[in-house]
């Protein structure tokens, strides 16, 4: 297989500041990815709780096959609208391996609005449609 010379210098001061700002834009997402992951307020997810139901989170992880992956869809959807308050649009989608077979699987998460549905969140519905 041809190859292609690199031109990168890696001991450059320009290549380590764009390091460096690669890894500070790194930590922000998954700060805010994790913030998202945790679904709506925690009164709301320990009220969900106290009534006996799983999260949404914890009901994908369920249903999916042991020791596989789920590739989440759009997880910052909406974020910065609605006061912040529909953290990945108050639904969560993804792929993942169900009995074997690759699925596309839509959740609601019910501790977001009471499972509200914003117009982002149909837009998310729609997009995981179309990927199914």
């Amino acid at each position: 297989m041809f190859r292609i010379p690199s031109q990168i210098r890696t001991s450059d001061p320009e290549f380590k500041a764009n390091v460096e700002h690669q890894k500070r834009v790194e930590a922000e997402y998954l700060e805010l990815y994790e913030k998202i992951r945790r679904g709506g307020p925690p009164k709301y997810v320990e009220r969900h709780k106290a009534r006996g139901k799983m999260t949404a989170r914890e009901r994908i992880e369920a249903l999916i096959d042991p020791d596989t992956a789920f590739l989440e869809l759009s997880p910052l959807a909406a974020y910065g609208m609605y006061n912040n308050e529909a953290p990945a649009a108050g639904v969560i989608t993804g792929i993942g391996r169900v009995h074997g077979r690759e699925v596309l699987i839509i959740a609601n998460d019910a501790t977001v609005k009471g499972g509200t549905y914003f117009p982002m969140t149909i837009k998310k519905h729609v997009r995981a449609q179309q990927v199914a």
